[in-house]
């Protein structure tokens, strides 16, 4: 492996040339944002567009219309005149939970009526610069290298490579983990030496999560770039939708982010492919509907998304909430609270439905939703110090209202069931009083009209199924959708057997984010932990860890339900069958052979799937021809002196330390390294912290390198 050391190359211009993985710094100024007083907005957008404001009428209107219908209907099932405290309170529960589900219903209807805003733009990429942004976090560096090399790859097919440069941020934490990144950046700079910059940074202190880390590379190196395009580890884009993405820019001097809606690509676990399916069939036409009513005041959702570096700098200085954790500190869900203070500034924010060739993965597995759900439920639930910041737009504030509620939505479910549960508990045990203190000659029989009631359940499934039915409407005349997703039966017949899973999910996902919220409420913090991406199954001893729980309380639920009406039983199956079965049902959704044997079916397909587009072939066939990523890195660092020489000129070099303040685990790291007579003697001694130390170190690698094997 040893011969003559070369050093990376990589394209340069003027004074822009590689300094430890970076080009030359060109800081600019990013002020920490003041929640409590706005800023002093120059920018006037002008009225909201027509478009914006018929779909705000179409969902206000759609919402509070089949609200109140419903409740009025529930008020008159149990007689308002002589309602009781505890129906009282069901029929408060109810009223909140239906009126989420008719938002939802409201804004599909708005992204079917009203059309989309499509910018009709001449502008060119000339004279701009783009950092195609990847923040990673302990990721597989084969996989992001090689979706980043196949877009640099369709760029410069597409004649536009010149306008864009690679930028990994890496804020990894483990060792394997960054020699990983460091070896394949350095591969992926000798594939496109001829192509693209390749530029490469890790954070030593990760300050802020993903937010410091795209806050730092701005403050150090945005002046460089007109605008940024934030990908995540798992994001892929087309040639066609980058470029269009920075014409729309260039074409409007007021757009500050622009966002994408990626669609799920690119696994085959059964929970995979109904996420898969759900998102292409009827999540365009959900997007649509928010894209409608946001107008210029829309959402930002972290990745797939253009932004302004400028005006990025200008108005998204995060600032640290007050208070301790988790409502308090670095804030979590940056993105919407950078829509936001973009919006506030002035900046135009707005989202691109219109644009095809943006994708990202999906979490393989039900526990794997569960755990990225838990940081996200913390995140969108730390927005409640936010909302009421000053100078935040109506909308902006909706949107994370919107945040907020689809967490708090499973508990207001749960409390709803909880209630009825007790109504009939009590109609059950407790001896009504049919008869007054005061004289009459009649009793009051209790009433209940069960008709009406069966009509309010109809009326509520088919609010809560219209997203389902216009999505699968819509894509049926979509000749793209429907041939990519089985044809017409193929489409109707998925849709059919993602309702039935979806609807045996829900009540563990409702259990799973009742529990989130519990644990944020009492003060648990999530913490940050790498996302697993990729899995073949799910192990049985996993399924039961997580669900036991679940399964106890949908069998201890039923029994008590039996012994007090077998007829309550009977309604609330739907949402205990969900629990019961919540071992096989989670071991069965990271299942491969399951996913696959939907396919064959001809079920829970994608557009993707019968005709992958060029970029994800690209990326696919890159995949297939890489190398395992190095299990002992610095084992590796040790006996490849080419690695070794990638890495350490790769990257930037270490901090200095404050006076007095050494850190503990570098020293002893050195003390190890110097006292060790063999490598294997020195890497076992490294604890995980030292490991990572000698691993930024030049000195001590090299006195690895000379340590014999054994």
């Amino acid at each position: 492996m040893d011969g003559q050391l070369k050093s990376p190359t990589t394209p340069t211009e003027g004074r822009d040339v590689v300094r430890g993985g970076m080009p030359f710094e060109r800081p600019i100024d990013m002020p920490v944002q003041d929640l409590r007083r706005a800023p002093d907005v120059v920018r006037a957008l002008g009225p909201a567009p027509i478009r914006a404001i018929l779909a705000r009428a179409i969902v206000i209107l759609g919402t509070l219309g089949t609200t109140g219908y419903a409740v009025f209907e529930m008020l008159g099932i149990v007689e308002f005149s002589k309602m009781t405290v505890l129906q009282g309170v069901m029929i408060f529960f109810f009223t909140v939970t239906f009126a989420w589900i008719a938002f939802s219903a409201a804004s599909a209807v708005a992204g079917l009526l009203v059309p989309i805003h499509v910018p009709k733009t001449q502008a060119s990429l000339s004279g701009s610069r783009t950092a195609l942004l990847m923040p990673i976090y302990n990721e597989d560096p084969t996989a992001t290298t090689a979706a980043l090399q196949a877009m640099a790859e369709a760029l410069a097919q597409a004649g536009a490579a010149q306008h864009f440069e690679i930028v990994i941020i890496s804020d990894s934490t483990q060792v394997d983990a960054w020699i990983n990144e460091s070896l394949a950046v350095d591969r992926l700079r000798r594939e496109l030496r001829n192509v693209m910059p390749v530029w490469y940074r890790r954070r030593w202190h990760n300050t802020g999560r993903k937010a410091g880390n795209v806050e730092e590379f701005v403050k150090r190196w945005g002046g460089r770039y007109d605008y940024m395009i934030v990908l995540d580890a798992d994001s892929l884009m087309a040639a066609e939708t980058l470029i269009e993405l920075v014409r729309r820019m260039q074409g409007d001097a007021h757009l500050g982010i622009l966002q994408t809606v990626p669609m799920l690509h690119g696994h085959y676990s059964l929970f995979s492919r109904i996420q898969q399916f759900a998102g292409r069939v009827y999540g365009g036409i959900i997007a649509r509907g928010v894209a409608t009513w946001s107008g210029n005041e829309g959402n930002y959702w972290g990745h797939n998304a253009i932004i302004r570096v400028a005006a990025f700098a200008e108005a998204c200085g995060m600032p640290q909430l007050p208070g301790r954790k988790p409502f308090g500190g670095h804030v979590m869900s940056h993105d919407f609270v950078e829509a936001a203070l973009m919006r506030r500034a002035g900046w135009k924010v707005r989202m691109a439905p219109d644009l095809d060739g943006s994708w990202e993965e999906s979490p393989p597995s039900l526990i794997d939703v569960a755990v990225r759900d838990r940081r996200w439920a913390q995140g969108n639930l730390q927005h409640s110090k936010i909302i009421g910041a000053d100078g935040l737009s109506t909308v902006s504030r909706g949107h994370f209202f919107i945040g907020i509620m689809s967490y708090l939505s499973s508990p207001l479910w749960l409390m709803l069931l909880v209630v009825g549960f007790a109504l009939t508990l009590q109609a059950t045990l407790i001896r009504p009083e049919y008869f007054s203190r005061s004289f009459q000659l009649f009793p009051d029989w209790p009433k209940f009209d069960a008709v009406r009631m069966t009509q309010l359940f109809i009326f509520t499934m088919i609010v809560l199924f219209v997203p389902k039915v216009l999505g699968m409407l819509r894509s049926l005349f979509n000749s793209k959708v429907r041939k990519g997703c089985g044809g017409f039966l193929g489409i109707i017949v998925s849709t059919v057997v993602e309702t039935l899973l979806s609807a045996l999910y829900a009540p563990i996902m409702m259990v799973v984010q009742t529990q989130h919220v519990i644990e944020i409420l009492t003060g648990r913090d999530s913490g940050w932990n790498a996302q697993r991406r990729r899995t073949d199954s799910t192990a049985w001893s996993e399924s039961a860890g997580i669900h036991w729980v679940h399964v106890f309380i949908g069998v201890l639920t039923g029994i008590i339900a039996y012994l007090i009406s077998p007829t309550l039983l009977a309604w609330l199956t739907p949402t205990l069958a969900g629990l019961l079965l919540s071992i096989p049902l989670s071991k069965m959704s990271g299942s491969v052979l399951a996913g696959r044997v939907m396919h064959s079916l001809g079920l829970l397909r994608t557009p993707e799937e019968k005709q992958p587009p060029a970029v994800i072939k690209r990326r696919d066939e890159l995949l297939a021809q890489a190398k395992e990523p190095a299990r002992d890195g610095l084992r590796l660092l040790a006996s490849d002196r080419q690695a070794r020489y990638a890495h350490i000129t790769g990257n930037l070099p270490r901090p200095a330390e404050s006076r007095g303040h050494p850190d503990p685990h570098r020293l002893t790291a050195e003390q190890k390294v110097r006292d060790a007579t063999t490598l294997t003697e020195a890497l076992s001694w490294l604890g995980p912290a030292e490991k990572v130390h000698v691993a930024g170190d030049p000195r001590l690698l090299e006195r690895l390198a000379e340590l014999p094997e054994n």
